[in-house]
């Protein structure tokens, strides 16, 4: 039927197209392509700019080029810190099916080698972001590698760096650590961070929806590595004194403790440590007793350790010679209705033998001659009461009031170490007064080979003087015979000192000291020994704190190849002998 159609006859081709329409057809084409010519003018060359950033918004990224941070070594070389790779894992939670039962079950070991519950992983897929969260930062290779091979769809890898710590807790103190995102949070992490951090550098990439780069775009901007820090640490003496201190610790059933180091030369610290520490790379549940740095934040008042100062004072103005007799008897001196008592009554004593057996009475006798300002001026210059010049944070000043507000009492009691206070490490640096030919020197914690220029508090025959008292006080007769060592001569003072809780002082709760040096003839070095609340029924410095003088003293003169002075084993008296505070 089709074939008998003649459509050349039908009405409706017979019938006329008014012109209007196809001109009309043709004007509404061609006024479409204008606005495409017109759009597409617009897009690249008017608005050119603006569709630029946002396509780059949705696909080109800026990658940080992450600069290798520098390495912390000690005066040897020996690594403290330094970076080792660590992958990151992080996932696209829309992209993991974890309905499947198969992807449910490599989960499920994800979870386990991340060593997280398996409700906190799943709460980080379910995530409001859908596109990236973090999973777990800065995990060890093996892990990630163990991950990779379960090839899970929207589970990736970002490799980052992370800090490694060899020497563990022996010198988490000193080193500090830095965070996940490898900026300094303590210690030389923390001090010398910008250097160490270095320059990161930068490049523009194009990225996929799955973060994977397409393509590069513009020029690299290459890193700047971090710059390596050598200290002036000696990693064998200070495990070693970090040992013995912590055996102290432990065997006195004290708080805590602390050892500093010093080369009586140069003015280098070669240990610092404290006890308790931490692993400076595995920093869960700590507290921030073990974080502090208590050889260098925490003050205390330093006893009779202060003793060799007020001595030296004398010395130094010509009041007394080292055999001037002194008459401490009965035992016991009133102060503007105090009473200030020796452990023992001493009777006649030379100045020698007041340092020798720690009497009070001979040194507030002595002390009680001078000025205020005198003696303030003496102390200011020996570094109490100011902060320590250190490349270290948290180092305090302690405390010393002006000498115009001091009562006669004060000034009698800060003659043997009460009334002011003082941290470990300031301690061990005024002793450098009496190894230094009377120069108080500035200490380092940077490796430096240049001997150090320091202030002259006391003249050398003076500083010599007290060395020699030093030495009588660590002897046989003295108040910390447990000082003594193998080889070589010692000297120092121990110092026993009430706690102050409150606005008063604690009957039962002590901190023992014991500051000095070795070999006494000719001082190489400066050990500065703290325990704190010592309660194993033995308390005074002589024997709590001294012994362990006496070992890192030995070790770290072997190590610095120091040459033994003494020919035969020094007589150690077993008994402690008691002393004053």
């Amino acid at each position: 039927m089709s074939r008998g159609i003649q459509y050349t006859s039908s009405p409706l081709l017979a019938s006329p197209t008014p012109v209007w329409r196809s001109k009309f057809i043709v004007a509404a084409i061609a006024l479409g392509f204008a606005a495409l010519a017109g759009r597409a003018a617009y897009v690249q060359v008017v608005g050119n700019a603006f569709f630029q950033r946002q396509g780059e918004v949705r696909f080109a990224r800026t990658l940080e080029i992450a600069a290798n941070r520098g390495r912390i070594l000690d005066r040897n070389g020996m690594i403290l810190a330094s970076n080792v790779v660590a992958p990151s894992i992080w996932a696209i939670p829309e992209d993991v099916d974890s309905s499947d039962k198969e992807t449910l079950a490599k989960l499920v070991k994800v979870a386990k080698l991340l060593d997280m519950p398996l409700a906190e992983l799943n709460k980080k897929l379910d995530d409001d972001d859908k596109t990236f969260v973090w999973i777990k930062r800065q995990v060890d290779e093996a892990v990630a590698k163990e991950i990779t091979d379960l090839n899970i769809k929207g589970i990736y890898q970002r490799k980052e760096y992370k800090r490694k710590y060899p020497e563990g807790e022996a010198a988490a103190h000193v080193v500090g650590f830095a965070n996940v995102e490898n900026n300094g949070q303590e210690g030389i992490e923390l001090f010398f961070d910008k250097s160490l951090a270095g320059r990161a550098g930068s490049r523009r990439v194009i990225k996929d929806r799955l973060g994977r780069v397409v393509e590069g775009v513009g020029e690299v901007v290459p890193p700047v590595d971090g710059k390596d820090i050598q200290l002036s640490i000696d990693s064998k003496v200070q495990f070693f004194a970090y040992q013995k201190l912590r055996d102290a610790v432990l065997a006195n059933k004290a708080k805590a403790g602390s050892v500093v180091v010093l080369d009586a030369v140069t003015g280098e610290v070669l240990a610092l440590a404290n006890y308790p520490s931490y692993v400076p790379d595995k920093r869960q549940n700590l507290s921030g007793g073990q974080l502090r740095n208590i050889a260098l934040t925490d003050v205390f008042e330093p006893g009779s350790t202060m003793k060799p100062f007020t001595i030296g004072m004398a010395l130094d103005s010509g009041r007394v010679k080292p055999s001037t007799p002194i008459q401490t008897a009965p035992g016991r001196i009133q102060i503007t209705g105090s009473t200030i008592s020796d452990v023992h009554a001493y009777g006649v004593l030379t100045v020698e033998e007041v340092i020798q057996k720690s009497s009070n009475v001979g040194t507030v006798k002595m002390a009680m001659q001078m000025q205020p300002r005198e003696m303030w001026e003496t102390f200011s210059a020996a570094g109490f009461g100011q902060k320590p010049q250190i490349s270290f944070p948290g180092a305090v000043s302690g405390r010393l009031r002006p000498y115009k507000t001091w009562r006669p009492v004060e000034q009698a009691t800060m003659s043997y170490g009460y009334g002011l206070s003082a941290s470990l490490f300031q301690m061990a640096r005024s002793y450098t007064v009496f190894a230094h030919d009377g120069q108080v020197i500035p200490a380092s914690i940077l490796k430096t080979d240049t001997p150090a220029a320091g202030v002259q508090v006391f003249t050398p025959e003076t500083a010599g003087a007290v060395r020699k008292m030093l030495q009588m006080a660590a002897g046989p007769g003295g108040t910390a015979p447990k000082a003594q060592t193998i080889g070589y001569s010692v000297g120092g003072k121990s110092g026993t000192a009430h706690k102050q809780v409150g606005k008063s002082y604690a009957s039962n709760k002590y901190r023992a000291w014991f500051t000095g040096m070795a070999p006494i003839s000719s001082p190489r070095i400066v050990v500065a020994v703290m325990i704190d609340e010592p309660s194993n029924g033995v308390y005074y410095g002589g024997a709590v704190a001294a012994p362990v003088f006496s070992d890192v003293v030995q070790q770290t003169l072997r190590t610095m190849g120091v040459q033994p002075d003494l020919e035969f084993k020094p007589q150690i008296v077993a008994k402690a002998v008691e002393e004053s505070f």
